[in-house]
C-alpha cells in the first residue's frame, strides 16, 4: 500500500509533468457563434435575435458590429442575455484613437481583436469585410513577413488592454506565394509572436483548402487559441492537383455536423491545439431563410458530434 508521503509525491510530480489530474474543459458549456451567421436576422431585431440565440443556449458571441452601441451599453446587452463576448471581428482602427477604443474593447470583455490595418486589403474588420472572399495575386513572403510585423506591433499595443491580435484564415493564405515555396499562413505563424498573436483556425476553410488539421496542431502545439467551426461537404475525393481556391468552389457549406469533417476527433486535440474559445459560422445560413434556425441546427449537431 502506498505510504501518504508517496501518494503526495507521485501526485505532485503528475502535475509538474502536465497536469494530468486537470480536467478537460467541458466544449458543451461554452459553444460560441460567429454572429455574421446571423446578420440579417441582426439587422431587423438586434437584441431580439441574441436573445433567441442565448435561447439555443448559445453562451458565447463573436461580433462584426455593435449595432452601433457604446461599449458599456454593448457589454449591458450582453450581461442581460447571459453572453459573453471573447472575440470581436469588428476590430479597432490604427491610428490617434486606437488606444481609446481598445479601451472600449476591453470593456465589451475582448480577449482578442484585430486591428484595421493590420493587413492592407486583407482580413475580416467589420461587417463590411465579411462578404465572399475574392483571391487575391499571389504575394511575396516579404510582404507577408511585413505583415506579420504589423502584427506584432499592434499586439504590443493590444497586450497593454488584456488582448492579443487575432489573425484569421480563409483559403488563399494557404496558396503558395510567388517562388511556390511557402505559403502566408507559413510565415504568419513562423513570423509573428505567440505571447502577441492568436492564430484564429477556421477548420472549415482549411480543410476545404487542403489541410490535415490534426497535422497543423503537431507541427504548432498550442499557436490555435481560437477557432471557427464550420463544415462543408464536396471536400472528400476532391482532385488533389487543385489549388485551395480552386478546391472552395467545389465545395459547399452545410450546417455543423452535416458535412464531412470529423469534428469529433478535432476537439479531441484542442489541448495539443491550445484551445481557449471556439465559435460555430455558417457563412451561408443567411439565405437558408431563417438564420438562427439554422444556428440551432449547427449548435445541435456540434453537441451530438461532441457525445
Amino acid at each position: 500500500m502506498q505510504s501518504r508521503r508517496g501518494f503526495l509525491q507521485t501526485t505532485g510530480a503528475m502535475l509538474a509533468a502536465g497536469g494530468i489530474l486537470h480536467a478537460a474543459p467541458d466544449w458543451k458549456k461554452q459553444v460560441g457563434l460567429e454572429l455574421f451567421t446571423v446578420r440579417d436576422q441582426l439587422a431587423r431585431d438586434f437584441e431580439g435575435t441574441l436573445a433567441r440565440i442565448a435561447a439555443i443556449g448559445y453562451r458565447e458571441v463573436e461580433p462584426v458590429d455593435y449595432n452601433k452601441l457604446a461599449p458599456r451599453a454593448f457589454r449591458a446587452l450582453l450581461d442581460k442575455y447571459k453572453l459573453t463576448a471573447p472575440s470581436t471581428h469588428a476590430g479597432a482602427t490604427a491610428g490617434p484613437d486606437l488606444e481609446k477604443e481598445l479601451a472600449g474593447h476591453q470593456e465589451m470583455g475582448f480577449r482578442y481583436t484585430e486591428v484595421r490595418a493590420a493587413r492592407a486589403g486583407g482580413g475580416r474588420a467589420g461587417a463590411a469585410a465579411r462578404g465572399p472572399q475574392q483571391p487575391r495575386p499571389p504575394e511575396s513572403e516579404e510582404s507577408v513577413k511585413r505583415t506579420a510585423a504589423q502584427y506584432n506591433e499592434y499586439g504590443r499595443i493590444t497586450k497593454k488592454f488584456g488582448m492579443k491580435i487575432l489573425v484569421h484564415n480563409h483559403t488563399q493564405e494557404f496558396e503558395l506565394l510567388e517562388g511556390g515555396k511557402h505559403t502566408a499562413y507559413d510565415i504568419l505563424l513562423r513570423e509573428t509572436d505567440p505571447a502577441l498573436v492568436a492564430m484564429q483556425l477556421d477548420i472549415g476553410w482549411a480543410s476545404v483548402a487542403g489541410q490535415d488539421i490534426p497535422a497543423m496542431f503537431r507541427r504548432n502545439p498550442g499557436r490555435y487559441e481560437l477557432w471557427h467551426v464550420k463544415d462543408a461537404v464536396g471536400i472528400n475525393g476532391l482532385d488533389a492537383s487543385l489549388t485551395p481556391n480552386q478546391r472552395r468552389g467545389k465545395t459547399r457549406l452545410v450546417p455543423v455536423g452535416q458535412g464531412e469533417i470529423d469534428y469529433r476527433a478535432i476537439f479531441a486535440l484542442a489541448g495539443q491545439a491550445g484551445l481557449k474559445h471556439y465559435c460555430i459560422e455558417q457563412d451561408n445560413a443567411a439565405n437558408s431563410g431563417d438564420s438562427v434556425a439554422s444556428a440551432k441546427t449547427c449548435y445541435d449537431g456540434l453537441l451530438k458530434v461532441l457525445g
